[in-house]
């Protein structure tokens, strides 16, 4: 560390060359530009070897600095081997902060964030080898890290159960991004989506966890004038063709779409309904209620702790219950109104700055 008190950080952003980079990329990318606004830590990627950046909503606010490996021989490598230094790539660091649990070697102090630990609890949502990973990557942070990041309180409880000492982990909460969008935004974005009545809005990466079976279930049950849309990529393991079907045009599939236009659709929708069985933390349920639309989500994961009192909790196992609350912001309109403002207040608390003194923070402390 320099005589200024400037460190120098090797962060982990391999995520943002997934196919499908999720919230663990945009928590990443979101760190690493909280970090560099703060000035007191210099943050340098590091990555696979890539013949291209990523896509450009993932490409880091950073420096980045390449290991001579593809993506799956330095994950194989650096779990198994312990191998190469992350330092090969970048020279000389203060700390490492692996982002997600893919776990550099520990050359220096290494923290490690830890999203949530849903393949414990579901195994049958993930793969084989997508198990035996996550597994390896568990024993190497128990082993290796000196701290543990966790974005939630509920995240910090299930490391706990299991087996993490309650001394190395830390709540370090994400922040959230999100511009109110303005009417012609939201006019635009209901034109060309073809959204010409009140909807019900659903955002993510379609996988099992998400519970979207159950929604669509649920959505069945509501007679309301309303449709209801499903954005974000295709996944794994998830097949929702036949209870999309049986619900003919008033369920709509947007699939991924541009960023630029999440705010508007989040803006212009009735509801946003999220009815996750487990999550680590919960950006679109933030990004909902930054722009003033009543949050529907499920109780027993984080989606409780960060919703709190401005949004409606629901039981992710009953169909009926989801249905319930999603009437309930419908059919009330007093209800809704207060609920928007809840939830802007609510989102105002999560921001990416506060987000960046906790990591300094943390970062002082492993440092010393």
């Amino acid at each position: 560390m320099s005589d200024a008190g400037r460190m120098t950080v090797a962060m982990t952003l391999e995520q943002c060359w997934h196919r499908v980079p999720g919230g663990t990329a945009v928590a990443a990318l979101g760190m690493a530009r909280a970090l560099s606004q703060e000035g007191a830590v210099g943050v340098i990627g590091v990555a696979a070897a890539h013949r291209s950046p990523p896509p450009a909503p993932w490409i880091p606010p950073v420096e980045m600095r390449h290991l001579p490996l593809p993506r799956l021989a330095l994950y194989e490598s650096w779990h198994r081997l312990r191998r190469p230094a992350v330092e090969r790539a970048t020279g000389p660091v203060d700390l490492i902060h692996a982002t997600a649990l893919t776990v550099p070697p520990r050359t220096v102090p290494l923290v490690v964030t830890i999203h949530d630990l849903a393949w414990l609890d579901a195994p049958q949502n993930f793969t084989r080898r997508g198990v035996g990973f996550f597994d390896r990557a568990l024993l190497v942070t128990k082993r290796d890290a000196d701290l543990v990041l966790c974005p939630s309180r509920a995240t910090r409880d299930a490391c706990i159960r299991y087996g993490f000492e309650e001394t190395r982990l830390r709540v370090v909460p994400l922040g959230v991004d999100a511009k109110p969008a303005t009417q012609d935004e939201i006019t635009r974005v209901k034109r060309d989506y073809g959204l010409e009545r009140p909807y019900v809005l659903w955002t993510g990466t379609i996988e099992p966890r998400k519970n979207l079976p159950g929604l669509l279930r649920a959505f069945e049950e509501i007679d309301a004038p309303v449709d209801l849309v499903l954005v974000g990529p295709q996944g794994w393991n998830e097949d929702l063709g036949p209870l999309v079907d049986k619900q003919g045009d008033r369920v709509k599939t947007l699939g991924f779409v541009p960023r630029t236009d999440l705010g508007p659709l989040y803006a212009g929708a009735a509801v946003f309904c999220w009815p996750s069985f487990l999550e680590g933390f919960g950006f679109p349920i933030l990004e909902a209620m930054a722009q003033g639309t009543p949050v529907v989500t499920s109780r027993g994961t984080s989606t409780e702790e960060i919703a709190a009192d401005a949004g409606i909790l629901v039981d992710p196992g009953d169909p009926r219950s989801i249905a319930e609350g999603i009437e309930r912001v419908l059919s009330d309109e007093g209800e809704a109104r207060e609920l928007a403002q809840r939830g802007r207040s609510r989102a105002a608390g999560y921001s990416w700055e506060r987000t960046g003194e906790l990591l300094e923070s943390a970062y002082r402390e492993v440092i010393g």
